[in-house]
């Protein structure tokens, strides 16, 4: 199985999520970029509030798709000690490029949300959405973030990851959702047909009409 793109796994996935639907107390936060369009869907199909949540990943040096760690806002960092140690990456270099993402991390969240303040989660179910999830790293770093805003629970829900890591995830929060959690697993990339990577503006777009598509629902 594969899914045609993201706003089709989206829809499946919501479909797994349909517990969710109309609870009030429930809030979908997507990961940018390609977590929004999976969000996007998610939030229309269960009648709840979308907003986003800015996560970095710690690329190894010469090896950037290699994540040896991730930052959120909220100074929020989770380390991959075992990539870290074997590869025997010394705390300089994990400083120096913590550093560097947290630029990238503060631009982006101006992009996305602009002045509009993060909805509050204290007391909420939150659903937090991403394209796929590889190592786990940068969502561990958004559930970091999520716990220490004082939610009633936190929920993940992605179309795929490998079982291994569904099964740490699984001992994270209070409920994991996922459509495709194989063994063999090279890269989230090969369970989508389209896998074009997702623009700032797009992010921007469909974070803004999430919101107005919330505020209208509510008239």
């Amino acid at each position: 199985m594969r899914f045609p793109d993201r706003s089709k796994a989206g829809q499946l996935l919501a479909q797994k999520l349909a517990g969710y639907a109309n609870n009030p107390d429930a809030v979908v936060l997507a990961l940018p970029r390609g977590g929004v369009p999976v969000g996007f869907e998610v939030a229309g199909a269960l009648n709840i509030p979308l907003d986003i949540i800015v996560v970095r990943k710690l690329g190894v040096p010469d090896h950037e798709e290699l994540a040896m760690g991730a930052i959120a806002s909220g100074d929020v960092r989770v380390l991959h000690y075992d990539t870290i140690d074997w590869l025997q990456i010394p705390q300089s270099i994990i400083d120096r490029v913590t550093e560097t993402e947290k630029g990238e991390l503060h631009r982006r969240e101006l992009t996305y949300r602009g002045t509009t303040p993060p909805l509050d989660l204290a007391g909420k179910t939150v659903i937090l959405v991403d394209d796929g999830i590889a190592t786990g790293s940068t969502m561990q770093a958004a559930v970091a973030v999520v716990r220490s805003r004082n939610p009633q629970r936190v929920v993940v829900a992605v179309p795929t990851t490998p079982i291994s890591t569904a099964k740490e995830m699984r001992n994270l929060v209070d409920d994991f959702v996922s459509i495709i959690a194989p063994d063999a697993f090279v890269g989230v990339g090969q369970w989508y047909d389209d896998f074009r990577q997702v623009s700032d503006e797009v992010t921007r777009d469909l974070y803004e009409r999430a919101r107005q598509r919330w505020v209208g629902s509510r008239v």
